[in-house]
This record gives structure tokens, sequence and C-alpha cells, in this order.
């Protein structure tokens, strides 16, 4: 699949400890875009799973018609409207604001809860191309790239995709594919287009096309909607306090993996639910650092 295949959980990076004297500028500024009318709850989770990995601050950057609902999820991120159209999906007048917002950030996020449409897509294209940030995308965003796949040559910095096997299948543009051959395309698309791939499911697969590693943490339990949406929380947040993509990739896998592991322990694989991980990331950080 690789030049080195990396399997041992020992290998993983940690997080350094924190400083006394640190303050919420020393962990990063994550800016999550996504969200629309009657999908207000993906970005929300995102930025809930955000800010339990350790974040300094985030910002959820959503259609103004559901900021209202967005905002009341959680009170420690900060929200802020961008234009949209009638659905209650962004358009393509968002863009100024946006890259107002990218300015500031150390890690941007894009996808959960984002929609569908042609003004999306190139939205989505634009931010792939221009920002210099890191940018983590899911979901939707996803799609909005495989839409454009002949623009996807050259990015203006790091970037972390997370497709499930669906996903990857429309990013490739085949209708059926394996998994061993699955692992060995996503390798070679991280290669060519120097990016961080993560292929979910059963031992989710983290590669940049010289590396990949396989994940040891999860179950079935987790097979629920909005879990996705959590882990690219997860990963943006990592990479805020100073991770490289591939190592926050690998390491937030696993730690999102350990939550549901704990969360399927006290709850059972058939009631877990995306927020329950969220409610375990405490624990599953805390048993790192030990």
């Amino acid at each position: 699949m690789s030049d080195q295949t990396i399997n041992t959980q020992s290998s993983l990076p940690i997080l350094m400890p924190r400083r006394a004297d640190s303050h919420k500028g020393d962990y990063g500024r994550a800016l999550l875009v996504g969200g629309s009318r009657g999908m207000s709850g993906a970005i929300s989770l995102a930025g809930m799973g955000c800010l339990r990995s350790g974040a300094g601050l985030v910002t959820l950057a959503v259609p103004e018609v559901c900021l209202d609902t967005v905002a009341q999820f959680e009170p420690s991120y900060m929200t802020t409207p961008l234009s949209c159209d009638g659905g209650g999906r962004l358009n393509v007048a968002a863009q100024e604001r946006l890259a107002e917002l990218a300015d500031a950030a150390t890690c941007v996020a894009c996808g959960p809860g984002l929609g569908r449409t042609r003004q999306l897509a190139d939205l989505v294209v634009w931010m792939y191309e221009v920002l210099p940030q890191p940018i983590v995308f899911d979901a939707d965003a996803l799609y909005a790239l495989a839409q454009r796949s002949d623009r996807l040559n050259e990015a203006a910095g790091p970037r972390i995709l997370t497709p499930h096997l669906g996903e990857l299948k429309r990013m490739l543009a085949v209708s059926e594919i394996n998994q061993q051959e699955a692992e060995l395309r996503a390798a070679q698309w991280a290669a060519h287009h120097h990016a961080v791939v993560v292929l979910k499911g059963h031992a989710t697969v983290v590669t940049d096309g010289l590396r990949s590693t396989h994940n040891a943490t999860g179950n079935p339990g987790m097979a629920t909607g909005g879990t996705g949406d959590v882990l690219t929380g997860v990963i943006t947040a990592l990479i805020c306090q100073g991770m490289n993509p591939f190592d926050a990739a690998r390491l937030g896998v696993m730690i999102h993996g350990s939550a549901g592991d704990k969360a399927a322990d006290e709850l059972g694989q058939v009631s877990l639910i995306a927020s329950d991980i969220v409610r375990f990331l405490p624990a599953a950080f805390k048993e790192m650092e030990g």
C-alpha cells in the first residue's frame, strides 16, 4: 500500500503537556464551515468535538438562517453568520467573509451539514485551491471536491480528506472496489495530491501516500449519523495544537475510536449516538495522558 506501514499504537504521537502560563491563544483558532437549514446538528457536533479535543478558540461559520440553532447547542464555541441561498445553504457570496475569517484561523474544517449545490461546489474548491491554512474536508465537502476533481492538483496548503468507502468511490469515479484496493487507491490519491486521506471504517486507514496506519479502536456502535462530524472536529483541534496533518489524523482516529469504545462500554453499541462520543472524549484523552 505504501513505502511504510505503521500498525502499532505505540508509534502514535502525543500531545505535549500544557504549560502553567499558557492561554487559549496557544492552542489555536479553529474555523469550522458548514451547516444548512435542517442540518445544524452536523456542524455543531464537529464544533463540540473540536472543543473537547483542546482547540483554544472555535468558531462555526454557518448560514445566517441556522445560526441561532447552531449557537444553542454549545455556549463555548463562537458562531458567525454567512450569506445563504433560499434553501438555507451557503452561496458564493460567503466567499469574501470566509477569506476574512480564515486569515485568523490556525486550521479550517469544511463539510458537516453543508448541503450540495453548484455554488457550494465552487465555494469548496475555492477553499481547496486558495486558502493556505490546513483544511479538513468531510461529508458534503467531499462530494463537492468530487464534482471538481480536475481542479485538485494544486492546493495552497495542507489538505486532509476523511471519506468513507462510498465517498472514496465517488472521488475515484468508480462503482465497485474492495477494501484492499480501496486502501491502495487512497494511498495513491494522497501521494498524487500531496494530501492526507483518512479512509473511515473498520480499522480506519490514515495515509499520506508514503506512510499508512490502521487504527485499532472503535466499534460497530459508531456506525451512526454524526460520528464522522465529531472526528472532523477532533482532527482539526489537534492540528490547531501544533500537530502535522498526518499525526493529527492518526491520533485523532485513535482518540475518536477510544471515546466510542468507552461510550459503548457504558451505553451499549445499539444505543450509542454521536454526542456520546463527544461526552467520552475527555476520558479518552485522560487515558492517553496516563
